[in-house]
């Protein structure tokens, strides 16, 4: 059964890029949340995959693709330090962005901390799957999945091709 066929419960995956939590200096805090999320809205999780910054973080993006989920959330690498590179093994993979997605959460963010204009993020679908890059701390994450919250049941019909106008 297809992820995308319609009353097929939809996939989702998650990837967490932390250098420090996938040597294990310290556990991710972001993944559990996500999940969290992502299973209260109805969709069957794989278990988060938490990578080092950088070319990781592309190649856990391209293994999640190959299982057509309907929506794939990155928390971590954002920022400007010189390995945060996700939205870089991002951008490559999106047909189309979504620019107006980002927007709203960086203008969520920005209402509590400036720093969250600093987020370079990407939001935008790959094929029917949709992937979103999420700051890599908890409050950026909770925040951004907040923005998200009466989107995603749409966005996702939209990508299956499963909506009126």
């Amino acid at each position: 059964m297809s992820a995308c066929e319609p009353n097929a419960p939809r996939k989702a995956g998650v990837v967490i890029a932390s250098t420090r939590a996938a040597a294990g200096v310290y556990a991710d805090e972001t993944g559990p949340i996500i999940l969290d999320w992502l299973n209260e809205h109805g969709f069957n999780t794989f278990p988060a995959m938490v990578v080092p910054d950088g070319e990781p973080v592309g190649a856990a993006l391209r293994a999640l693709l190959t299982q057509e989920p309907a929506v794939v959330i990155t928390s971590g690498g954002t920022g400007l330090s010189p390995d945060d590179r996700t939205p870089e093994m991002t951008l490559p993979l999106l047909e189309r962005e979504i620019p107006g997605i980002m927007e709203g959460i960086r203008r969520a963010g920005a209402a509590k901390t400036p720093m969250a204009m600093l987020s370079r993020g990407h939001a935008g679908a790959a094929g029917k799957t949709f992937i979103i890059n999420l700051p890599g701390s908890p409050k950026g994450v909770m925040d951004g999945l907040a923005v998200l919250d009466p989107l995603i049941g749409h966005l996702c019909e939209q990508l299956e091709g499963n909506h009126g106008h």
